[in-house]
């Protein structure tokens, strides 16, 4: 598409004249598996969506059965020849490409939700834990595949999940290998919501929807406080508040918010 957002092969970015940036990924040959191509498009398409008036919320989903298989690490290694990389390349690469998404979806000040169905593994996981919201299909599979491929997890997985479902729960899926299914991850607040997979696509949509007509400028400034309280200790979040309070009350939809109340009348929010 034109402006600021471009797809590439596997990855397909629109934004609709209903302020919602959408996002689908779209290798169906491979689970979905992000490539290096894919994961810089998608960096690139919420960096920008940070920035665009016309965006007030971001949904991610997979075409066909699945979400997310994780990362290409076969494709990437394939037709190298002989020639190994060299020693740090990993190290080297991760920081603009995974460890650049991941944050990305943390502190944006755009609500995302992810509509996962199938598999959701690895970054593909990481993902729905790094976003807003993710409603899920009662039959997906999280999974977290690292221990079972010999290697250590990436793209903040080790982060996320303990702060997400706890510590037991995530030494579980990290370190054995369990895999949950929709309504689990329900069950122990891995997502949002769990709903028959018929059904997927019109929840994700309403919900996202819900964000998009909502107050711009408050939700991602509670997005902003949420993200910069995990690590703050409570006098300078509380001054991080304040700030946050002083920005919100001076928007249009702070006015309308007021309005509403004393009209005793739904909101018409506008995101200004």
């Amino acid at each position: 598409m034109t402006g600021p957002y471009r797809d590439c092969a596997g990855l397909h970015v629109s934004r609709g004249d209903d302020a919602v940036l959408r996002i689908v990924i779209d290798r169906t040959d491979k689970r979905n598996a992000l490539d290096d191509e894919m994961v810089m498009a998608m960096s690139d398409a919420i960096d920008a969506a940070e920035r665009d008036e016309h965006v007030r919320a971001v949904l991610l989903s997979g075409e066909g059965d699945h979400f997310c298989g994780g990362f290409d690490i076969i494709g990437r290694n394939a037709g190298g020849g002989d020639r190994r990389p060299r020693a740090g390349s990993i190290q080297r690469r991760l920081p603009s490409q995974a460890h650049r998404l991941v944050p990305l979806f943390l502190t944006v000040q755009v609500p995302i939700v992810c509509a996962v169905r199938g598999w959701a593994a690895g970054i593909g996981l990481h993902l729905a834990l790094a976003a807003d919201f993710a409603v899920a299909a009662e039959d997906a599979r999280f999974w977290e595949p690292f221990i079972e491929r010999g290697f250590t997890p990436d793209s903040g997985g080790t982060w996320l999940l303990p702060r997400r479902v706890g510590d037991v729960r995530a030494r579980e899926m990290l370190l054995l290998g369990r895999a949950l299914d929709g309504r689990e991850a329900a069950g122990c607040g891995l997502v949002h919501a769990a709903v028959p997979a018929a059904q997927l696509m019109e929840e994700a949509e309403a919900l996202t929807t819900r964000l998009a007509t909502g107050p711009t400028v408050a939700i991602g400034l509670t997005k902003w406080l949420l993200a910069r309280g995990a690590s703050l200790p409570l006098d300078a979040h509380l001054r991080d508040e304040a700030f946050g309070v002083e920005l919100s009350s001076r928007s249009e939809d702070f006015r309308e918010g007021m309005a509403a109340f004393t009209e005793k009348r739904p909101p018409r929010f506008i995101g200004r």
